[in-house]
C-alpha cells in the first residue's frame, strides 16, 4: 500500500496544510491586505487545504474549478473537502439524499483532476455511538460511496475496536484528532483504517471548547508548541508506513496559527520552504528557526 517517497523509502506521500485559507484575520499576517487570490499565494508553500465553506453552504462546481486554477502552479497540491452540516450536524433520521447528491456532483472538477484527497465527515461531540447513530452513518456512507471518505468523531464512545473494524471493511479513514482533553472527548490516536490516513489538529483551547458564547475564532485560537507537536510527529511517522497518502490538517486557524504549525510540521519531515511572508515571520519569529535550518 505504501508508495515510494522522495528519499527512496516506502513511505506515504505527506500533505500538510490548514483548514480554510481565506480569513479576514490572516490579512497582513499570512498574505498582504490587498491579496485577491490568497489560495494562489499560499499554495506555493503548502500542498493541502481543507475546504470548509462546503460545510456551511453548497458550492457550484465552478468554484472548485477556480480553486484548481489558482493552485495549478503546485502540481502536488490536493484538496480535502468538508461535508455539509446538513449531513453531519443538522441531520434528520436519514441522510438528506438531495444534499448528498448535490455535494457529490459539486466535487466533479476535483475528482476529474485527481486532486480530491479526502471528504471529511465531521460529527459533533453530541453524536455518540448509539444504534441509531450507527445506522445513520452506514446510510451516509452508502450515499457517498466511491468518494475517499474520512469520518471524524469527537466523543470517546466511538473509540472501540468494533467501530474501527467497520471502517476498515468499508475503506473509510478514521480521523485522528487533537482537541482539548475534556470530559468524554476522544483521545489522540494513530488509527489507520483505509488506504489513506487523516490527522486534524484543533488546538487545546479548553476554556472556549464547550462555551456556546465563544465564537469560532476564540475556539480555535491556539498555537501549538514544538513540544506539543512532537508526539504527533511520532504518530504520523508510524501511520506513514501503512498508507499511500497521509493528510495533516491544522484547524487552529486564528491569525494564521494554523499556517505556522503547518510549516513546522513540514520541517519535521524535511520539507523546508523559502520565501515565507515577512509579515508572518515578524508575527511569529520562531519560524526563523526553520529558515535557518535550510
Amino acid at each position: 500500500m505504501a508508495s515510494t517517497h522522495e528519499n527512496g523509502g516506502t513511505h506515504a506521500n505527506i500533505f500538510i496544510g490548514p483548514a480554510g485559507w481565506s480569513y479576514p484575520d490572516w490579512k497582513g499576517i499570512v498574505y498582504p491586505e490587498t491579496c485577491r487570490q490568497p489560495l494562489a499565494l499560499i499554495s506555493r508553500w503548502i500542498n493541502l487545504v481543507e475546504v470548509n465553506v462546503t460545510y456551511y453552504r453548497p458550492m457550484a462546481p465552478r468554484f472548485f474549478a477556480s480553486w484548481l486554477n489558482q493552485s495549478a502552479a503546485n502540481p502536488k497540491f490536493r484538496f480535502a473537502v468538508k461535508g455539509p452540516a446538513r449531513l453531519t450536524h443538522d441531520r434528520e433520521d436519514a441522510p438528506d439524499a438531495g444534499c448528498a447528491g448535490g455535494f457529490r456532483e459539486s466535487l466533479a472538477p476535483l475528482v476529474e483532476a485527481g486532486k480530491l484527497g479526502a471528504v471529511l465527515l465531521q460529527f459533533p461531540w453530541s453524536f455518540k455511538r448509539t444504534p441509531a447513530a450507527r445506522t445513520y452513518l452506514g446510510r451516509l456512507a452508502d450515499a457517498l460511496h466511491g468518494l475517499p471518505l474520512c469520518v471524524e468523531m469527537r466523543h470517546r464512545s466511538w473509540a472501540v475496536p468494533e467501530f474501527l473494524e467497520g471502517l476498515r471493511e468499508r475503506g473509510i479513514a478514521f480521523c485522528n484528532i487533537d482537541q482539548p482533553n475534556l470530559k468524554d472527548c476522544i483521545a489522540p490516536s494513530a488509527e489507520v483504517t483505509a488506504p489513506f490516513a487523516y490527522v486534524r489538529l484543533h488546538g487545546r483551547n479548553a476554556e472556549a471548547w464547550f462555551n456556546e458564547d465563544a465564537g469560532r475564532d476564540a475556539r480555535y485560537n491556539y498555537l501549538y508548541s514544538k513540544e506539543e507537536l512532537a508526539p504527533w510527529v511520532d504518530k504520523i511517522m508510524a501511520m506513514q508506513k501503512q498508507v499511500n497518502d497521509l493528510y495533516i490538517v491544522t484547524n487552529n486557524h486564528y491569525q494564521g496559527k494554523a499556517v505556522v504549525n503547518a510549516f513546522e510540521l513540514q520541517a519535521s519531515f524535511g520539507i523546508f520552504r523559502q520565501g515565507l511572508p515577512e509579515t508572518l515571520l515578524h508575527t511569529y519569529p520562531r519560524l526563523k528557526e526553520i529558515m535557518a535550518v535550510k
